[in-house]
């Protein structure tokens, strides 16, 4: 079989049942993207422009900026990594779930050897007399 670097659609490269793209198809990724980009891209803005203006009041600007991000994990999952409610997407939510849970396990592991370390560490007046 001859490989060829030809950008042109091939045939066999479909399983079968499979169909061909289409412009259509084609069309509503790109679409797809740039919605995403475009959401993406202003929701950067917002956070930027709230962290630096008094339009939020100043102890609330980092729960406004917690929900931005939020909105913004939801935008990249839903239009860059295509995880949807179908049945075809199990396995990255999967991967996902497993992913912020070591993430989580990871921060809240360090967060309680920190917290512990501090309390049971000798209080600093004691440690300079000691050293005198």
């Amino acid at each position: 079989m001859s490989m060829h670097l030809s950008s042109e659609f091939d045939p066999r490269d479909l399983a079968p049942g499979d169909e061909g793209p289409t412009d259509s198809a084609i069309f509503r990724g790109v679409i797809e993207y740039v919605v995403g980009f475009v959401l993406a891209l202003g929701l950067t803005g917002v956070s930027f422009y709230v962290a630096g203006s008094d339009l939020i009041w100043k102890p609330g600007i980092a729960t406004g900026l917690i929900v931005l991000a939020i909105a913004q994990m939801g935008v990249h999952l839903v239009f860059f990594l295509h995880i949807t409610t179908s049945p075809d997407s199990t396995n990255n939510v999967l991967a996902l779930a497993f992913g912020v849970l070591i993430v989580l396990l990871v921060i809240g592991g360090s967060l309680w050897i920190i917290t512990h370390l501090n309390h049971n560490m000798m209080p600093m007046e004691t440690i300079m007399q000691m050293q005198r």
